[in-house]
């Protein structure tokens, strides 16, 4: 008796073509839906106003004869010319770059050492001075341009033995004013963020510091500070943000200082070109400003990550 066993198929020699199936992701309706309003507004106020913007900047004016009616024609690049020729933009640009590099490390140097202080166990009273620290922030920025120009200018200032010695107001020292008052105003801020990281470092990590007998000091310095560096750059790269938008608070100042002129920042140079009104040219500046910012804030951000590679 014999058995018939009936052999398996032979197998195809090549390589089998791999299928790779989508993720299924539930309730996509419901994503949308959430995500929707985000991304009207978005849209409505981020996108859009920027396109509107370099189309604006793309425009020029012209007129039949002297007093005709102007009318807006597309003219390329000719507003962006006017701008790369335009002193007074530029200088109020060296301005501000002047102003960051010394008010932006001074600001985060204070943000960092506050928030060291406030992670310390050796400091007492921890909630007054997180609070007090962080309440000039909650002044809004134009009340503290209003309420340091009055304690700076020589015939208001209740201080007038100082003010009289020292014109704060000067065209020497306007610029240091100013930046006197922004860096009241947002080292809490700042501080806040550094804090935060601080907060998130395990504790473990302290604790295997002070068996190996690291004092305070030593351990701010070798694993405090390197742990909290990305919250440093965040608020590095959101300074220099701050700094080429600067506008209330020398906008503030010009009421109290002659130094301050319409075009002491580049802000002030867009807001006083659009009120001439040279809507066009007010565009191509903003346009010029928003990507000297994106530049600058991208290689600070590339720099620091070469860095820490």
């Amino acid at each position: 008796m014999t058995l018939d066993i009936e052999s398996p198929p032979a197998r195809t020699a090549g390589p089998r073509k791999a299928t790779k199936r989508r993720a299924h992701v539930p309730h996509k309706g419901a994503i949308a839906l959430f995500a929707a309003p985000f991304g009207v507004l978005f849209l409505a106020f981020y996108l859009i106003p920027i396109g509107y913007a370099v189309w604006q900047s793309l425009q020029v004016v012209e007129r039949d004869g002297t007093y005709g009616e102007p009318r807006q024609v597309f003219g390329w690049f000719t507003q962006y010319g006017l701008v790369f020729e335009s002193g007074p933009f530029w200088e109020s640009v060296g301005r501000m770059f002047l102003f960051g590099a010394v008010q932006v490390p001074v600001m985060l140097g204070l943000a960092l050492l506050f928030a060291l202080l406030l992670d310390s166990p050796v400091l007492k009273g921890k909630r007054f001075f997180r609070l007090a620290f962080f309440v000039p922030y909650a002044v809004p920025g134009v009340i503290a341009a209003i309420m340091w120009g009055f304690l700076m200018s020589p015939n208001l200032s209740p201080f007038t033995d100082v003010t009289r010695a020292v014109d704060f107001l000067s065209p020497q020292l306007v610029l240091w004013s100013i930046a006197n008052v922004v860096t009241w105003v947002f080292v809490g801020y700042n501080m806040l963020i550094i804090y935060s990281a601080l907060l998130a470092i395990p504790q473990e990590i302290f604790e295997a510091a002070r068996l190996d007998g690291a004092g305070q000091i030593r351990i701010a310095w070798a694993i405090k500070i390197p742990m909290v560096a990305p919250a440093i750059v965040l608020t590095a790269i959101f300074s220099i943000i701050g700094t080429l938008q600067l506008l209330a608070e020398p906008q503030v100042f010009r009421s109290f200082s002659a130094a301050v002129s319409s075009t002491f920042t580049p802000n002030m140079t867009v807001y006083a070109t659009n009120s001439i009104p040279n809507v066009n040219l007010a565009a191509a500046f903003s346009v010029v400003l928003a990507l000297t910012t994106f530049i600058l804030s991208f290689a600070f951000l590339k720099a620091t990550q070469r860095k820490a590679d």
